[in-house]
C-alpha cells in the first residue's frame, strides 16, 4: 500500500534532518550567523571586523558542500537552506556594509547600488537553482562557471574597503566611485560570462611545487598583511575573468568538454545540493 504524498514528504524531510546531515546544516547555519553578524558590526562602525564576519561566511560556505558529500548527507533541505544563507552572507550583508560604509553618503543613487548588490546577488542565486536540473549547460559542460560566484562577488565588493583599510586614504571612501563599483559586481554575479573554476585550474606538473610556495607565502602574507594581501588576491581574480573567457572560447572552438564535466552533479560552486554558487 503506497504512503499519500505528504506522508512520503514527511518522511523525505525527517531524512534530510538526520544527525548525519545536522554538521552540514549546522555549517550552512553558522556560516548565515557569521554573515548576519557582520550586519551588527557594520552598525557599530566597526568595518574591519564586519569584512571579516563575511569573509568566514564564505570560508564555512566553502566547508559545507564538501563535509555533505564526506558524510553522504547532501539534501533538498540543505540545498534551500544554502541557498537562503547565501542570499543573506553575500547578497544583502555586504551591500548594508559597503552602504553603511560609504554609500549613506549619497542617499538615493548609493541605495540604489546597494539595491542592485543585494537583488542580483539573489537573481543569479535563483538561476542557479533553476538550472541545477539542465542537461544544455555549455559553461559547466566545458568546466567553467556562468558569471561571479556569490562569496566571490561579496569579496569583490570588498575592494573598496580592503584598500581604506590597509592605506588609511580617504579616497577610497568616494561615494560615487564605490556606487559604480558596486553596479559593475553586480553585474559581473548575474552576466553570463564564462568564469574559470576550480576544475579548470590543472597547473603543469613542473609549477605545481612552485604553486604550493605560492600558496604558502600567500597564507604568511594574509597574517602579515591581510588588507594589501585581500586587495592584491581581489584584483588578480578580476584579471583571471577575460582569462577566462579566452580560455572558454578556445575550448568552444575545438568543441571539447572538461573530462566528466557531463557527468558531475556540480562545479566549483555546485559541488553538492548543499553548495550553492
Amino acid at each position: 500500500m503506497s504512503l499519500p504524498e505528504d506522508r512520503r514528504a514527511e518522511r523525505r524531510l525527517a531524512r534530510s534532518l538526520s544527525l548525519r546531515a545536522l554538521v552540514p546544516n549546522a555549517i550552512t547555519a553558522a556560516a548565515l550567523c557569521s554573515g548576519l553578524t557582520g550586519i551588527r558590526f557594520a552598525i557599530a562602525g566597526d568595518f574591519e571586523k564586519s569584512v571579516q564576519a563575511v569573509i568566514l561566511a564564505g570560508l564555512l560556505d566553502g566547508i559545507d558542500g564538501r563535509a555533505a558529500r564526506l558524510l553522504k548527507a547532501q539534501s533538498r533541505f540543505g540545498a534551500e537552506l544554502d541557498s537562503l544563507a547565501d542570499s543573506i552572507s553575500f547578497g544583502v550583508a555586504p551591500a548594508l556594509i559597503v552602504y553603511l560604509w560609504a554609500l549613506r553618503d549619497l542617499p538615493s543613487f548609493g541605495w540604489i547600488a546597494a539595491l542592485a548588490f543585494a537583488i542580483c546577488c539573489v537573481l543569479r542565486l535563483a538561476r542557479f537553482n533553476a538550472r541545477i536540473d539542465l542537461a544544455d549547460q555549455p559553461h559547466k559542460q566545458a568546466g567553467f562557471l556562468t558569471g561571479v560566484p556569490a562569496p566571490v562577488g561579496a569579496g569583490l565588493a570588498f575592494l573598496p574597503i580592503y584598500l581604506w583599510i590597509a592605506s588609511g586614504q580617504a579616497e577610497f571612501t568616494n561615494a560615487v566611485a564605490v556606487s559604480v563599483w558596486m553596479l559593475l559586481i553586480a553585474f559581473l554575479m548575474i552576466s553570463n560570462l564564462p568564469t574559470l573554476s576550480w576544475s579548470r585550474v590543472r597547473p603543469p606538473t613542473s609549477l605545481r611545487i612552485g604553486l604550493l610556495a605560492l600558496i604558502g607565502i600567500t597564507m604568511a602574507a594574509l597574517l602579515i598583511e591581510p588588507w594589501w594581501t585581500l586587495a592584491g588576491v581581489t584584483i588578480i581574480y578580476l584579471a583571471l575573468v577575460p582569462y577566462g573567457l579566452f580560455k572558454y572560447l578556445r575550448v568552444k572552438r575545438r568543441g571539447g568538454t572538461a573530462p566528466g564535466q557531463a557527468l558531475a552533479s556540480r562545479s566549483t560552486e555546485a559541488a553538492s545540493p548543499d553548495t550553492a554558487p
